[in-house]
C-alpha cells in the first residue's frame, strides 16, 4: 500500500505543536522534510546565513513557538549563551552515523587505502577515538580544536587552515555547514558531519515529550473503530455454524490482547465491527507516532483478512467517536486494509502502516557491519537508508528498481553496486520474477539485514 502524506488545511496546521526550527539553510530543509512523519508539530522555520543572526532568530522562533530546536551543538550554544528563552531549547547531537558517514566521504574522496590526517572539530576527542577504535580504523590520525569552549565560525576556520597550512593535516571535519563551504574555497579537502536523519527523528521524540501541550494530551481519549473486510464471504468459507462461532471467537481474542497492549477497552458492536477505547500517549507510543499499526498484519497472517481501521481523537468521547467514524469510513474508500486518523481538529493522517516495526533494528554502531559495508563500497549514507527502509517496511527483497528508487539513484547505478555487495556477501538473489515479454527480472535480497 503506497504512502500518503498527512494532509491538514491551513486551519488544521494552527492547531499543531510549533516549533521552532533554527539552522543553516540546508539543515532546516532536511529537518523539515523529517517532521513530515510527526503530525503533532507545526514547524516554525527560522535558517540563517551568519551566525550573528541565531540569537535573534531564536528570540523570533520563541515568541510563536512552544519549543525551539537548534540543527546542532553550535547553534545551541550560541543561543544558550546570547538568547534568554522562555521556552524549553533542543539541539541535534552529532552522533556515530554523521561521524561515520563524513569520514567515509573524506576517505573515499582521498583514497581509501592511504593514512591521513584530520583535523576535528566539535566532535570530543574521547568520542573520535572510541569511534575510530570501534571500526579498528589505524589510517586516521586527528587533530582536535583545543581553543575556546564554543567557538566561533571564523575561529573554526581558522584552526583548520592552521592546520593544513602547517603541513600536520590532509583534510578537515567539521560540525559547521559554514566552516565546510569557507574551506572548500580555499582549496581544503574536508566534509560536513551532518545529522541523519535517524538522529532528526530521536531529537523531535525528545522535544515532542517535553512539551506542555504533548502533556495534556497524553490523557485524552483515543476511539477506535476495527472493521473486518468481506467479513460475510470470509464466514462462508466454513463448513459449520460451529466454526463459524469459533472464527469469530478467535477473531474477538485478537482485538481483545491487542486492546489489552493499549491498556484499552473493547466491545463488539455486532457483525464485523468493534470498538476500543484508549489514551492518547499509549496510542502514540504503541503506534511509532502514528506510524504503523501490526494489528492489520497479524490479522491477515492469523485468519487471511485484512482489516479497516478508523481512529478518532478528541475533546469528548462523544466527539472522538463521530471522528473515528469518518477514519473508518476514509479506510473503506481507500479499498480497506487501510488505517486512518481524524485528529481533533478534523485533520487527517494516513494511511499508517499495516505491517510490524521490526523487531530487530540492526544498530549503526555495529563497527563489524559497518566495516563490512565499506570494504564492499556501500557507503554510510547507502546503509543508513536502506536499514531505514527496511525498519519502516520489514522489506529486504527488492526488484533493481525499487532499489534504486529507494538509494536515490539511476537503476544502472545500481546494478554496478549490486555486483560489488553481492561479491562482498551482503547481497544475494533470491529469485526471478518473469515478465510476459522481456528477460526474467531478478530479485535481490539484503541478507545482511538478515543475519
Amino acid at each position: 500500500m503506497s504512502h500518503e502524506w498527512n494532509r491538514e488545511s491551513p486551519e488544521a496546521a494552527e492547531q499543531g505543536i510549533s516549533i521552532g526550527v533554527i539552522g543553516p539553510a540546508e539543515m532546516v530543509k532536511q529537518i523539515l522534510k523529517v517532521m513530515k512523519s510527526f503530525p503533532s508539530f507545526r514547524p516554525v522555520p527560522k535558517a540563517y546565513r551568519d551566525e550573528d543572526d541565531i540569537p535573534i532568530l531564536a528570540k523570533a522562533a520563541a515568541e510563536e513557538a512552544e519549543i525551539v530546536l537548534a540543527s546542532g551543538p553550535a547553534p545551541y550554544y550560541k543561543i544558550r549563551e546570547t538568547a534568554d528563552l522562555k521556552v524549553a531549547l533542543h539541539y541535534i547531537p552529532l552522533t556515530d552515523t554523521g561521524f561515520y558517514r563524513a569520514l567515509s566521504r573524506l576517505k573515499n574522496a582521498l583514497g581509501p587505502d592511504r593514512k591521513i590526517r584530520v583535523s576535528i572539530d566539535t566532535v570530543e576527542k574521547r568520542m573520535v577515538e572510541r569511534l575510530l577504535k570501534e571500526i579498528n580504523e589505524t589510517r586516521v590520525e586527528a587533530a582536535y580544536d583545543n581553543g575556546a569552549a564554543f567557538p566561533s565560525v571564523e575561529q573554526l576556520i581558522a584552526y583548520h587552515k592552521r592546520q593544513f597550512e602547517s603541513g600536520k593535516t590532509d583534510a578537515a571535519l567539521t560540525a559547521e555547514g559554514a566552516v565546510a563551504d569557507a574551506l572548500a574555497e580555499a582549496g581544503i579537502p574536508c566534509e560536513w558531519i551532518m545529522p541523519t536523519d535517524q538522529n532528526i527523528v530521536v531529537a523531535l521524540e525528545r522535544a515532542l515529550l517535553s512539551t506542555e501541550t504533548r502533556k495534556s494530551k497524553e490523557a485524552q481519549i483515543v476511539v477506535g473503530l476495527l472493521n473486518v473486510d468481506r467479513f460475510e464471504k470470509r464466514v462462508h468459507h466454513h463448513a459449520s455454524e460451529h466454526e463459524v462461532q469459533r472464527f469469530k471467537l478467535d477473531i474477538h481474542r485478537v482485538f481483545l490482547d491487542y486492546a489489552e497492549s493499549l491498556d484499552g477497552y473493547l466491545t463488539h458492536l455486532g457483525g464485523d465491527e468493534y470498538l476500543f477505547i484508549t489514551t492518547r500517549g499509549i496510542f502514540e507510543r504503541e503506534t511509532g507516532g502514528y506510524k504503523t499499526i501490526p494489528l492489520g498484519k497479524r490479522a491477515y497472517e492469523k485468519f487471511g483478512v485484512s482489516l479497516s481501521i478508523g481512529i478518532g481523537f478528541g475533546r469528548s468521547a462523544g466527539e472522538a467517536g463521530t471522528h473515528a467514524r469518518v477514519a473508518l469510513r476514509r479506510s473503506k474508500e481507500a479499498g480497506g486494509d487501510a488505517c486512518f486518523i481524524v485528529r481533533e481538529d478534523r485533520s487527517l493522517i494516513g494511511p499508517l502502516s499495516m505491517s510490524d516495526p521490526l523487531s530487530l533494528v540492526l544498530p549503526l554502531t555495529d563497527s563489524g557491519l559497518i566495516k563490512r559495508a565499506e570494504d564492499a563500497g556501500m557507503s554510510s549514507d547507502y546503509l543508513s537508508k536502506l536499514m531505514s527502509n527496511t525498519a519502516r517496511t520489514g522489506k529486504t527483497d527488492f526488484k533493481v528498481h525499487e532499489l534504486a528508487s529507494v538509494l536515490g539513484i539511476t537503476v544502472r547505478s545500481t546494478h554496478r553496486l549490486l555486483l560489488q555487495w553481492i561479491d562482498h556477501g551482503l547481497v544475494k538473489v533470491a529469485g526471478v520474477e518473469k515478465v510476459p515479454k522481456g528477460r526474467p527480472r531478478q530479485i535481490f535480497r539484503l541478507s545482511f539485514l538478515e543475519e
